[in-house]
């Protein structure tokens, strides 16, 4: 079989939808990978890997269009243009039925599960823009500012991101030069107003006027980073720097009540939130099970268990360790005055996008008692370790979706685990 050169066109018949923003073809008996393209399209289509497996392309020609197919409404977007959005080029209709068939074959695929799925919407963003709280942009070395293109460095220069949220656009930094900048990330809060410009550098950057504060990252720890504070679940939370939040307005608050919704927690329970960031999930669990009951967070990242800990002060049952999640559940034990156990009654499981994998998968299996709330950002992730969960006797018993990123092939779950 010749090679296929990166730089090629091919006419492609698009078949169906791939987790990662892609959607599926066939090109002389190999898998091609597709962007910009629907399924049941055809295409002329530019090769831009060639893999020994499989090739990937982006759509720059479409012949016959699907009539999920609209007009992208940022000028950035599009084959070789800005790499942030997946699928403006689709209505959110057609968005939210694409991330549900990438969740279903998942499922299917990765943990044996056959289920339907349906991507519900987030409250905040109805026509899909405007939602973005924190963004993340790049520096050229001239000082113009930009997004990544699609698995490159390269940076693609713009002067408004039609997805950042309002408060992201008064900013202004995209129409300012950042000379000396490596990155400017972008943060604001919707319930708040607060706005925050962190700022990376590959060592003296000149900063531009700004109308609000602006961190220089330089490595060296700060006694009181600049912080945002939001507002979710009836409760306000600091978040300092660039510590974790979720980037759409309503996905907190979204969030939050579907865990409660789940893990059903009775007065006196014992709950563990594990990646507990902020302590979003250990706060409104605190509030649930009463004075009585008992939280534990768990956190890795300093600063994120400093404003957990600030933020659940008024809560004495709630406390917060640090450290990697595996370690800390070989050493902590839960209970009351003098009497311990390793077990809990509930477990909120929020890993980064990696997921958990089975060493956390088999400490979690073997510490909750009752249910488990499992949250993710990806699908596979989250099927692999569905898959793992079951080999500890514990099953998916509800899953629900989220559309917690428009524009974009990425999907929050929220999923149900009981035992037996």
């Amino acid at each position: 079989m010749p090679p296929v050169e990166s730089s090629e066109l091919i006419e492609l018949q698009i078949g169906a939808v791939a987790n990662g923003g892609w959607c599926v073809a066939r090109h002389d008996g190999r898998v091609v990978f597709v962007r910009h393209t629907l399924p049941g399209e055809r295409v002329r289509a530019r090769v831009t890997q060639e893999t020994k497996n499989f090739l990937r392309a982006d759509a720059v020609e479409i012949l016959e269009a699907s009539p999920d197919r609209v007009q992208a409404p940022c000028p950035f977007a599009g084959p070789g243009r800005c790499g942030g959005c997946d699928w403006q080029h689709a209505s959110l209709p057609a968005q939210r039925r694409l991330k549900a068939e990438v969740v279903q074959e998942q499922l299917r695929r990765l943990a044996g599960i056959e289920r339907d799925v349906v991507v519900e919407e987030v409250p905040g963003a109805p026509d899909g823009l405007g939602w973005r709280t924190r963004v993340q942009f790049a520096v050229r070395r001239d000082g113009v500012i930009g997004l990544r293109k699609h698995r490159s460095h390269q940076i693609e220069p713009i002067d408004e991101c039609l997805i950042a949220h309002p408060q992201v656009e008064a900013l202004g930094i995209e129409r300012k030069r950042w000379p000396g900048a490596t990155g400017v990330e972008a943060i604001a809060s919707a319930g708040t107003g607060d706005r925050l410009a962190v700022l990376s550098s590959r060592g003296r950057a000149r900063v531009p006027r700004m109308d609000a504060p602006v961190r220089l990252v330089s490595g060296k720890r700060e006694d009181k980073p600049p912080f945002v504070r939001e507002e979710a679940a009836g409760r306000l939370w600091q978040v300092s720097g660039s510590g974790f939040w979720q980037v759409h307005p309503g996905a907190a608050e979204t969030l939050a009540a579907a865990v409660l919704d789940t893990l059903e927690p009775r007065k006196g329970d014992i709950a563990v939130d594990l990646y507990c960031g902020a302590g979003l999930f250990a706060g409104v669990l605190g509030e649930a099970v009463g004075s009585d009951g008992l939280v534990v967070g768990i956190e890795s990242e300093g600063q994120a268990v400093r404003d957990a800990r600030f933020n659940l002060r008024d809560l004495p049952h709630v406390s917060v360790e640090r450290g990697e999640v595996e370690q800390v559940l070989d050493q902590i034990k839960f209970g009351r005055g003098k009497s311990t156990l390793n077990r809990a009654d509930l477990v909120v499981l929020d890993p980064p996008r990696t997921g958990a994998g089975r060493d956390v998968v088999k400490r979690v299996a073997e510490l909750a008692g009752r249910r488990i709330a499992y949250v993710s950002c990806d699908p596979a992730t989250l099927a692999r370790d569905l898959a793992f969960f079951s080999e500890y006797g514990w099953t998916l018993s509800a899953l629900r979706a989220f559309d917690a990123f428009p524009m974009t092939q990425h999907v929050e779950c929220v999923a149900t685990l009981i035992r037996g």
